[in-house]
């Protein structure tokens, strides 16, 4: 089958940026875009060096607001799960990290937003400390 058959066959010219980027179209003996040396990037995980092993991202872990009730861990698989007073796993969901910036979508599909500065986690309303590391100024 020939690259002009596979473009028609996707769609057109459009498609064909898609195959080539994909690898589908790539000239023969020319390496995979994705090959078992360079897994895909994990969400939640920091990504790995030819010369090391996945880290999790350091934002991974328990995160809480100043009176506990609220507790949200981030996973390093790019999950999280939220915790409200004696309600576990009362949501959860994906995460994942752009620079300070953290972007949520939940099971339900339900999309929220998170910023870290100066290590405090401001979730859309919340304020979420890192466990063990609430100021004393924030308790109530």
């Amino acid at each position: 089958m020939t690259r002009t058959t596979l473009a028609r066959m996707a769609g057109g010219v459009a498609a064909t940026g898609i195959l080539v980027a994909a690898g589908f179209l790539a000239e023969p003996g020319a390496p995979s875009p994705r090959t078992p040396s360079s897994p895909p990037h994990t969400p939640g995980t920091a990504t790995p060096s030819s010369h090391s092993t996945a880290k999790p991202h350091h934002y991974v872990g328990l995160w809480v607001t100043a009176d506990g009730f609220i507790r949200q861990e981030l996973l390093p698989n790019g999950r999280y799960d939220e915790a409200r007073g004696n309600r576990q796993s009362a949501y959860t969901g994906s995460y994942t990290v752009t620079g300070n910036h953290l972007d949520y979508v939940d099971d339900t599909g339900f999309t929220a937003t998170g910023d870290i500065r100066d290590g405090v986690l401001y979730h859309e309303h919340l304020v979420l400390f890192r466990e063990g590391q609430v100021p004393a100024s924030a308790r109530k």
